[in-house]
């Protein structure tokens, strides 16, 4: 792993490259609300080998092995992400074409990066994307909060995380906070135009596919939507063959145009 500094924090990151030759444009990899680089596992490398781009995963501040948190996160932490830390990221490490791939919260930042026209961008590929709140959603992150505190899943996080019980709460405080509620990032979508890949679990415990199909309906680019079943909230996890297959596929077709 590497580090920058981004958004006034340091981020770890880590390059997988895709061998001599590759000319296609960079996969940027955004993790979920509990994710981090090595959270990924073996996902962003077998992308690289079915794209033959090269890919940029990195840990968002009070993740993995980035900056601890040291303030409790507000609810605009998402926008920070897209708005903020994620551009100056990206410039800081020279990325001009990306493709957003982005998991759950990293779906919701690269859809308010893409609508605000912060930056280069070739595509997006979003996986359990949220752009509302939904009842289904809280209840599951109110039910994690129980097996967090009843189980050993502080133990499996400290793995990927320096400060898993920092992380954890960081996350999962913001969603269950009323207020939290209002959150809705649906007008960003009209302002987006680059390709788009949706992939959602039919099953998803996170999230309907009523969050899908706003977006579908509303971006002003070319969509694809993806349902796929006998899959959850982690369609790279429950699925990976056919996501990596799908993503491929669209990053074929963005290359091509």
């Amino acid at each position: 792993m590497e580090f920058a500094q981004a958004g006034g924090h340091r981020l770890e990151y880590r390059w997988i490259e895709a061998g001599t030759g590759s000319t296609g444009p960079t996969l940027v990899f955004l993790h979920e609300g509990l994710g981090s680089a090595s959270l990924w596992k073996a996902f962003p490398d077998r992308v690289v080998e079915a794209t033959a781009c090269r890919a940029l995963v990195y840990s968002r501040y009070g993740y993995g092995r980035s900056d601890r948190m040291t303030q409790s996160r507000e609810a605009d932490y998402m926008h920070r992400e897209a708005l903020d830390t994620l551009p100056d990221l990206l410039a800081g490490l020279s990325v001009r074409d990306p493709i957003l791939i982005g998991h759950s919260d990293g779906a919701s930042i690269a859809l308010i990066y893409a609508g605000a026209r912060r930056g280069p961008l070739s595509g997006l590929v979003l996986m359990a994307p949220h752009v509302f709140v939904e009842n289904v959603t809280v209840n599951s992150i109110a039910r994690a909060k129980t097996t967090f505190e009843t189980s050993d899943l502080a133990r499996r996080l400290g793995r990927h995380h320096d400060d898993a019980t920092s992380t954890f709460y960081g996350w999962n405080d913001v969603w269950l906070q009323p207020e939290f509620r209002a959150w809705n990032i649906e007008e960003y979508l009209d302002h987006i135009t680059v390709p788009t890949l949706l992939i959602q679990g039919e099953d998803d415990q996170y999230g309907t596919r009523a969050q899908v199909d706003a977006i579908a309906t509303r971006v002003s680019g070319p969509v694809e939507l993806m349902m796929l079943d006998g899959c959850g909230h982690a369609p790279h996890v429950d699925r990976e063959a056919a996501t990596v297959e799908a993503i491929a596929r669209f990053v074929g077709s963005v290359v091509k145009a």
